[in-house]
């Protein structure tokens, strides 16, 4: 094993007599080893183990208080596997305590007394598994953590992609060019004011702004006539939903997953009359039934090529009348919550008691 790694390598000596942990001590300073430790009381080895952290152990098996084999047992997962190699040095050299040794955890085995040479080959053999080990565990964590940041920075070119893809939709029947993010903003407040943990608010968030990307696949005519939509042009104007959802599908992330959820079903009403799939109540996705209040308010403030704008007093008493109805009636009792206490995109203060 190289100067170096002897030098930095930590030993941990557990045998009852004190004559053999110092012999011990001795030959391994001799070898270039800088860091030993030895104790002669087996209680105390899980204290030590966890205070000098040893690279290896050098374990006598017949001791009082503690033998070798339950010295092990209490050190349990610290040497599982061969994590931290246990070199066991002991007088008994019968085939079963062998056996219930290596059973117990033991990476190697030598009977006493031992041939020094030998011993610091086998603790040398040792050590350089155990840092080869921990080089491969430091590699493996390099390259997890460049993964996680070209996944981060795929989910991030992935969003901005599908972020213009919706604005481009947005484009085609919003004089603002501003709803969608409106309406991500709106949802995130909602979903802040009904607890939601913050690591699925941010994803709702994000993927809020989306809930309209299949409007992209609906022909000019209907999307931008004015005026009400003909049985026929509605029919057509309701696959926007599926069109987003089929956009959106494939998605490995939560934020594109949660984006398709949002895109399929912002359109279901809680009375199960809304479309594509006629769900009714908690089988709308909590996250389309957020995005469905402030969609809808936002639609009802801003004009529209086939409508003209409300003023948010009205608004907000419509979307009052429509809870429980069109409406998760907890989402609106939180939205009409917020209405009056943040800054909504056209917010006025009014008082709404729900029943």
């Amino acid at each position: 094993m190289p100067g170096d790694k002897r030098g930095q390598a930590r030993v941990l000596i557990i045998d009852d007599v004190p004559a053999n942990v110092l012999l011990l001590d001795m030959l391994l300073s001799q070898a270039g080893y800088l860091h030993v430790r030895g104790i002669t009381d087996a209680r105390a080895a899980v204290d030590t183990f966890d205070e000098f952290c040893p690279d290896l152990l050098l374990l006598d098996l017949h001791m009082p208080h503690a033998d070798g084999i339950e010295v092990m047992r209490r050190l349990g997962d610290r040497i599982a596997a061969g994590e931290v190699p246990v070199l066991v040095l002991t007088a008994d050299d019968t085939t079963a305590m062998k056996r219930e040794a290596l059973a117990a955890g033991a990476t190697d085995f030598l009977t006493k007394p031992f041939d020094e040479t030998e011993v610091l080959l086998r603790i040398a053999n040792l050590l350089e598994i155990r840092f080869l080990q921990l080089s491969a565990r430091d590699e493996n964590r390099r390259l997890e953590s460049r993964v996680h940041e070209r996944t981060v920075d795929l989910e991030r070119a992935q969003f901005e992609i599908l972020e213009r893809l919706a604005r481009a939709a947005e484009y085609r029947d919003d004089a603002t060019h501003q709803h969608t993010a409106r309406v991500g903003y709106t949802t995130a407040l909602i979903a802040e004011e009904l607890g939601v943990s913050d690591g699925l608010l941010q994803i709702i968030r994000r993927a809020a702004p989306l809930h309209d990307i299949g409007k992209i696949g609906i022909p000019d005519g209907v999307l931008l006539k004015a005026g009400s939509l003909g049985l026929a042009e509605f029919e057509i104007m309701k696959t926007h939903t599926t069109i987003g959802a089929t956009i959106l599908s494939g998605g490995n992330s939560a934020f594109v997953q949660t984006a398709e959820v949002i895109a399929l079903s912002h359109h279901e009403r809680w009375d199960g009359t809304g479309y594509p799939e006629f769900r009714r109540g908690e089988e709308i996705p909590i996250e389309a039934r957020l995005v469905a209040v402030a969609d809808a308010y936002d639609a009802l403030t801003h004009s529209r090529p086939y409508k003209d704008a409300i003023v948010v007093e009205q608004a907000l008493e419509e979307i009052h009348r429509h809870a429980g109805r069109q409406f998760d009636p907890e989402v609106v009792r939180a939205f009409l919550s917020i209405a009056g206490s943040h800054p909504v995109p056209g917010r006025a203060t009014v008082s709404i008691t729900l029943p």
